[in-house]
């Protein structure tokens, strides 16, 4: 009980200081089977050398009937695309799609309008709570303002590769499609309710891959917070 109570008071009288922030959450859904996905891939991969941005690639499993099963594609990830999709009211899921900080979408091989809702999420202001990683198992994250019901904290953790996987099958057949910040692992570690709260980072299944933690609206929502723990 002493040292629930005085981990606590650590939380509690964390310094109020200014939270740096965050990066700007690019999320690209695509599929290694979808035809036009590949000119969405590289602008990502692009995206993914910037500064104050951090963007990644989930694959969805949804076009696998044309004949490929895409490597990567996981049902959590088509599970946060549906969610998007009620969120900002469209008719259906599609590919390729990029979701900007959980607030703007637009088709992901549009480069020159991904790269307007990336400058305009940049020049937001965006009151975050401050976050940081404490060693590899734990994350803080600070007080902050937060509506009715509180906030999912995600888990995600990625590839920072560029990877090749060569298509076999398919529209798709015998392209080669190159992916960067491939999602492999996403988990709800919990609720934050605008008050300091640590969670717990379950250990990595897989080396290699860099982890992340956002804070988020519930079913869709805008992002109110991210950290990248260090490599």
């Amino acid at each position: 009980m002493r040292i629930a109570a005085l981990f606590s008071l650590i939380l509690v009288t964390w310094p109020v200081v200014a939270a740096a922030k965050p990066p700007v959450l690019v999320e690209l859904f695509t599929a290694q089977g979808c035809r036009t996905c590949r000119d969405a891939d590289a602008h990502l991969g692009k995206l993914a050398e910037r500064p104050g941005v951090l963007a990644l690639t989930f694959s969805v499993d949804y076009w696998d009937y044309l004949g490929w099963s895409d490597t990567f594609a996981r049902p959590a990830h088509a599970e946060r695309q549906r969610a998007y999709v009620t969120r900002l009211k469209l008719r259906e899921p599609y590919t390729p799609q990029v979701v900007v900080d959980g607030r703007h979408e637009t088709q992901g091989q549009k480069g020159p309008e991904v790269d307007r809702l990336v400058r305009l999420a940049t020049a937001q202001a965006r009151p975050a709570p401050d976050m940081r990683f404490v060693g590899p198992r734990r994350v803080d994250v600070g007080s902050g303002r937060v509506g009715k019901g509180g906030a999912d904290v995600w888990l995600i953790r990625f590839d920072p590769r560029s990877v090749e996987v060569t298509v076999r099958a398919g529209d798709n057949r015998g392209e080669t499609v190159v992916q960067r910040n491939v999602v492999r692992q996403v988990q709800r570690l919990g609720v934050w309710r605008g008050i300091p709260r640590a969670f717990r980072v379950p250990a990595a299944t897989d080396e290699g891959l860099r982890t992340a933690v956002v804070v988020q609206v519930p079913r869709g929502g805008r992002v109110l917070g991210l950290a990248l723990a260090p490599p």
